[in-house]
């Protein structure tokens, strides 16, 4: 693992896709997780902030995704509990018209299996987006009614739409999320953690 770990750390296989971009950053792998962890949360790839930061969910959307999961920030980024595997773990920048560019695919291709194989202790994996929900579900249609299906994937795994300011709209036409999802995510996230520490 720890070999794993520090060889994705160094990578730069996306540093000529980076450089062309209207951002044109350096490749800054943001890896969050260790052995033992229970939770895997799969998402999209890092932002701005992320990038900037060098840890993940480090905005507003990291307070919506911790409140849906009903933990704080010391349960959250403890990397030996909750690992963070995005489909991409670099920032990928932004297009012209400043708009967030999709994770790169090669990403997930060269380090997923070797990552995922590696955390055979995950208990309860939650899906946050489209490209997470694609590639573990293998669903094809859109977000909203993968989540709305969730009952089919609980309690091992939950997708969720991304936690992003931009989808406080997408809350509000569909108050079934936070009333009946959530409490029951909160309960199986409850129930990894404490039968962890237990």
């Amino acid at each position: 693992m720890r070999e794993l770990m520090d060889r994705l750390a160094g990578c730069t296989i996306c540093a000529e896709r980076f450089a062309a971009t209207h951002t044109a950053h350096r490749p800054n792998p943001v890896v969050w997780f260790r052995p033992g962890a229970r939770i895997l949360i799969a998402s999209q790839a890092p932002g701005m902030r992320v990038h900037q930061a060098n840890t993940p969910f480090w905005d507003q959307s990291g307070k919506r995704l911790r409140d849906w999961l009903g933990i704080g920030e010391d349960e959250f980024y403890d990397r030996g509990r909750v690992a963070i595997v995005p489909m991409a773990f670099c920032f990928p920048g932004y297009d012209a018209k400043g708009s967030d560019l999709p994770p790169p695919r090669v990403c997930a291709k060269t380090w997923r299996a070797p990552i995922l194989e590696a955390l055979d202790t995950i208990r309860l994996t939650v899906l946050i987006g489209g490209y997470a929900q694609k590639w573990h579900l293998g669903t094809r249609g859109r977000v909203t009614d993968t989540v709305a299906a969730w009952r089919d994937h609980a309690p091992e795994v939950f997708p969720l739409p991304h936690p992003s300011w931009r989808n406080t709209a997408w809350l509000k036409r569909n108050p079934w999320f936070e009333s009946d999802l959530v409490p029951v995510l909160q309960a199986r996230v409850r129930e990894v953690l404490d039968d962890d520490a237990a």
